[in-house]
């Protein structure tokens, strides 16, 4: 039986963010497993560990604000569609077992141990939903959610593109689940509670993280790196060079399509619009200031300091 952390009825988001910020929820569980392509294991243990302040860092977006937004129509879709009445879950539940796992559920079914996850997609992303399909990251959501409230099943409710209606019945997977609790168990324990990072990655977080940690050099300082770099470094170079040819195609077409633009602002072809449009924007030129205001620019120079990362040949 689930334990009851906190009633969200008239809770604060910065509260909720806060307790959540204690757990694993059902949206981390895919981050946890690898699969969610908008958060890395290495973000989330930041945000875990309190290296980073979530009230900061979860700034929304325009996706997010409508999924909110359009949740309770989703809801009544759904009710209207199957019959099923819905209620609001307004509490943040705990496993029994893995105090770790938290779950905060859309709705609750009457009548049945099911749970009603209402979501909302561009259209772009309709086939994800084709068939019996579910996206992964909803799939281990809801079965994280049914993990932690011991429920047999999850109606999965989604509107696309505005104007495509979606449902399905997703029953409970014990091996899925099985593999949820073992990675959030490990993730939790070993990294977020002992203290040792995931694996580093591309993401501006991990790149913080670095520069923070390491702000800045020590003169002279020369060490050997480990053997394992000698692939890392082949591979940099290597994609330096891909980075050098992809971004000289891209130019290239960029101006092909410019060239027939002229002086349009915009060109149309079949579903697509290309916009070359003025824009103007106010700059500080700092060589002028510097001359004919030599005082005022002396006060609002600023010194930054930074570290510079290279990779060259050695000469022999």
């Amino acid at each position: 039986m689930a334990k009851v952390i906190a009633n969200t009825t008239l809770m604060h988001r910065s509260e909720w963010l806060e307790i959540r910020s204690k757990y694993i929820g059902g949206s981390d569980a895919s981050i946890v497993l690898g699969v969610n392509k908008w958060k890395s294991p290495f973000e989330l243990w930041l945000e875990k560990s309190g290296q980073i302040d979530i009230k900061e860092n979860d700034n929304g977006n325009e996706a997010m604000y409508w999924g909110n937004v359009l949740e309770e129509v989703v809801a009544k879709e759904f009710t209207a569609r199957t019959g099923k009445k819905v209620r609001r879950k307004n509490q943040m539940l705990q496993h029994d077992q893995y105090p770790f796992m938290m779950a905060n559920i859309d709705r609750e079914v009457v009548g049945e141990k099911a749970i009603l996850e209402c979501k909302t997609t561009s259209a772009y992303n309709a086939k994800e939903w084709e068939g019996d399909e579910v996206p992964a990251s909803y799939l281990i959501q809801i079965n994280h959610y049914m993990a932690v409230m011991g429920y047999d099943k999850c109606y999965i409710a989604c509107l696309i593109g505005g104007n495509k209606f979606v449902f399905k019945e997703i029953k409970r997977d014990e091996e899925l689940i099985n593999l949820i609790i073992q990675a959030e168990k490990n993730f939790w324990e070993f990294h977020v509670q002992g203290n040792h990072p995931p694996a580093l990655d591309g993401s501006s977080a991990a790149e913080k993280y670095i520069k923070e940690r390491y702000e800045k050099a020590e003169k002279g300082k020369v060490i050997d790196l480990k053997s394992e770099h000698k692939g890392n470094i082949e591979s940099y170079l290597q994609l330096k060079e891909q980075k050098a040819l992809v971004e000289t195609d891209l130019k290239r077409i960029e101006n092909l399509i410019k060239n027939d633009l002229e002086d349009a602002e915009s060109g149309i072809v079949n579903s697509f619009i290309v916009n070359w449009k003025n824009v103007n924007s106010n700059r500080v030129d700092s060589k002028l200031l510097k001359e004919n205001h030599p005082d005022i620019y002396e006060q609002v120079c600023k010194v930054s300091s930074s570290r510079r990362f290279e990779i060259k040949e050695a000469k022999e």
